[in-house]
């Protein structure tokens, strides 16, 4: 089979197009012939190096986001399921760890990650446990599956598990053309929530207000925690999901409410912030980092995705092929929303 990937780390020229082993299946996993599969900044950050995530090696096949036809089985997995539509949960924990028994299994200290530090979706052919591929309703095009396992489940374990956003209440998020910011805007508003989005263009905050914001906050123009009071009446907002890092933290601080809950999970503008302690313990704030998600609560996202017909986030399509070209628009902020890269355009 073909695969794209990387034997050393580097910029995008590193990344190949290569002939590699088709994977077997183990006994309880299935093949996916991947149809499509949703580019991720995690992608490039283990590409450039050093690795994020514990046992890489390499060569490596990025691709965490995977969709596709089920082609083969294992010996313990129902025959009955090859032909299956499936989306991937790219997170695969032991189950045997006290944090997998409890429930918790996001936290499970030995969890692989499909495209992460095994092989993913960047090949035509991936091999995952059968548990892990669920089916795709018909209505559902295969490329928009390949937008939700990262954008959405982020999303939705921030607002939803971390967050425990609420009808009625005023969500501030940052970075309006990203990904999961969209993906957060759709949930956060079906949820009957009040959405604020920040962005340093006009552009890009336009392109969250088509996609369901309700008001958008230029960050190169206005300061974001006085914009913020203006548009609650001077109360602040109950919430913000943050996944830049330090470039708005202190002002996503201010921006809150006494009470008010700053949910956090990204590193794209470094991994230090400085808090000034008392202006959060005098106004009662809470300070929470998002962790991965359970397969409950991934399950629970994808049957709230299917059953609302979301407007999509796909930015393009790019074949395999243009692996490289895809890195490169992510890495120069060139995309709105999501890249997604085609090994087929045949049934989705």
């Amino acid at each position: 089979m073909k695969a794209a990937l990387h034997r050393t780390h580097g910029g995008p020229e590193v990344l190949d197009l290569a002939d590699v082993s088709d994977p077997a299946p183990g006994p309880r996993d299935v093949v996916v012939q991947v149809v499509a599969v949703g580019l991720n900044r995690l992608d490039l950050l283990q590409r450039r190096g050093p690795a994020l995530l514990p046992d890489f090696t390499l060569p490596h096949i990025p691709g965490m986001d995977l969709a596709g036809h089920i082609v083969a089985v294992g010996a313990e997995v129902d025959a009955a399921r090859v032909g299956e539509r499936v989306v991937v949960n790219p997170a695969i924990t032991c189950g045997v760890c006290p944090a997998c028994a409890a429930g918790t299994d996001g936290l499970c200290p030995g969890k692989n990650v499909v495209g992460g530090n095994i092989a993913g979706g960047y090949a035509e052919l991936c091999a995952v446990p059968a548990t892990h591929a669920l089916v795709v309703p018909d209505h559902v095009d295969l490329v928009e599956a390949a937008t939700l396992p990262t954008a959405y489940s982020r999303a939705w374990q921030s607002l939803f598990v971390t967050g425990r956003l609420t009808i009625g209440e005023t969500l501030l998020v940052h970075a309006a053309s990203s990904g999961v910011t969209i993906a957060a805007v759709q949930l956060a508003t079906r949820a009957g929530a009040r959405v604020i989005v920040t962005a340093r263009t006009d552009a890009d905050l336009e392109y969250a207000l088509a996609h369901g914001a309700d008001e958008g906050i230029n960050t190169t123009t206005t300061d974001v925690a006085e914009a913020t009071f203006e548009l609650t009446a001077g109360r602040g907002v109950d919430i913000v999901f943050d996944h830049l890092g330090p470039a708005l933290f202190e002002s996503s601080i201010r921006a809150l409410r006494p009470g008010g809950r700053l949910v956090f999970c990204g590193t794209t503008t470094g991994d230090t912030v400085q808090v000034h302690l008392p202006s959060v313990y005098h106004r009662g704030l809470t300070l929470a980092g998002s962790e991965s998600y359970s397969f409950a609560d991934f399950e629970r996202m994808l049957s709230y995705c299917w059953s609302g017909r979301l407007t999509s986030i796909v930015d393009r399509t790019l074949p395999i092929g243009q692996v490289a070209k895809a890195h490169e628009l992510m890495e120069n902020s060139e995309l709105r929303g999501k890249l997604v890269l085609l090994h087929s355009t045949d049934e989705r």
